[in-house]
């Protein structure tokens, strides 16, 4: 069961970043039928906070799940579905390759492949309006 509030569904996006250089990459991944997309899902009854959501979230659909610390970003209207989203950055203890695949149970399983996006850098893959303006929200949420 999800939470809603005013009548808006609720996303959690767990973001992740590393610097490569003098740049910021951000964990994007491509869904085999949704195409690229930020890590992102439903706050649910079952979370205590934004934040233990992102964590579930981050595991579920990337299989990570060594998480040193979490601060929260900000709130964003999506525009889409009536949709708010709570961005939640999330600190990874652990060295993550340039890229991966990963299958998650959701939706009845899908494998999932991750890469860098270097932000503030034009996108070199297409994506539904809905994840280029979370792109573009976290690039300013970030700063």
């Amino acid at each position: 069961m999800t939470k809603r509030v005013q009548n808006r569904e609720i996303k959690v996006c767990p973001v992740v970043l590393r610097k490569s250089g003098s740049t910021v990459e951000l964990l994007l991944f491509e869904h085999p039928l949704a195409g690229v997309q930020l890590v992102k899902g439903t706050l649910e009854m079952k979370d205590s906070a934004v934040e233990s959501a992102a964590l579930r979230e981050l595991e579920e659909e990337s299989g990570i799940s060594k998480v040193s610390s979490t601060k929260y970003l900000g709130s964003w209207e999506s525009g889409f579905q009536n949709q708010l989203w709570h961005f939640v950055l999330c600190e990874i203890s652990e060295n993550l390759p340039n890229n991966w695949r990963f299958y998650t149970q959701d939706d009845g399983g899908h494998e999932f492949s991750f890469f860098w996006h270097k932000l503030e850098s034009n996108p070199k893959f297409k994506c539904h309006k809905v994840f280029s303006g979370a792109i573009k929200q976290v690039e300013i949420l970030r700063l």
